[in-house]
């Protein structure tokens, strides 16, 4: 039996699904990590903080009011959501003051960014085409800064030649998943998600490349990357 675009879509979904899980629960060793040493070390928050926001706005696109159809994009950002605060609580318990704030402050305005979103698209705009139009511009743009939150520490990957506080099966993971959910936009075209994971493909390949390149000049005194990545996410 032949199966049709919608049918393949949704299982490609489905796989991109499952893809994102693997995503969202690969910081879990540079968590485990964090918690056993009592201590952030170098990792960062940003990614993690960055995440959460296109979580949200991406649960919000995929309301039946906004873009109906659209149940396996809400609930797997509403499972990344719930791990990427679990994961931000780490660097409250055992971070710097200046985590602190700047986890305070970025996620009090991230909140009302997403009310002041919420407002105008529920209050102007009153068809699913305009509303996900509205929306998915958002979800692109805080896509992108998501996605590009990894930069910091590629940056510094380039400084020390050394991949240790880069992880890799968080790496691998995020051209996985942005692979998989633009083979899904491109099977029933739509604009933002294509965007968005298309970006977060490209992402996730330039920091595959930059493990490759300075994997073998990572100090060998330390734990290797492969185990903390291991126990991460």
């Amino acid at each position: 039996m032949v199966m049709n675009r919608e049918q393949i879509r949704t299982i490609v979904g489905i796989i991109g699904n499952v893809i994102s899980f693997g995503l969202f629960i690969s910081p879990a060793p540079t968590i485990k990590r964090i918690f056993k040493n009592k201590s952030v070390e170098e990792f960062s928050p940003d990614p993690y903080i960055a995440c959460i926001m296109n979580c949200l706005l991406w649960i919000f696109y995929g309301l039946p009011f906004n873009h109906p159809d659209s149940t396996l994009v809400v609930t797997i950002n509403a499972t990344g959501l719930a791990l990427e605060i679990i994961y931000l609580s780490s660097f409250l318990i055992y971070g710097k003051n200046t985590h602190r704030k700047k986890i305070f402050m970025w996620l009090a305005a991230e909140l009302v960014v997403l009310g002041v979103i919420a407002g105008v698209d529920l209050g102007h705009f009153h068809t699913h085409e305009s509303r996900s139009t509205f929306v998915g511009i958002f979800c692109v743009v805080f896509g992108v800064i998501m996605y590009s939150s990894p930069l910091t520490i590629m940056w510094k990957v380039i400084e020390t030649k050394s991949v240790e506080y880069m992880p890799f099966y968080l790496s691998l993971a995020g051209f996985l998943n942005g692979s998989c959910w633009t083979t899904y936009a491109l099977l029933k075209f739509d604009l933002f998600i294509l965007i968005a994971n298309g970006l977060g493909g490209i992402s996730g390949f330039l920091q595959l490349v930059l493990y490759a390149w300075f994997y073998r000049t990572t100090p060998k005194n330390r734990k290797p990357p492969s185990e903390v990545q291991l126990q991460n996410v």
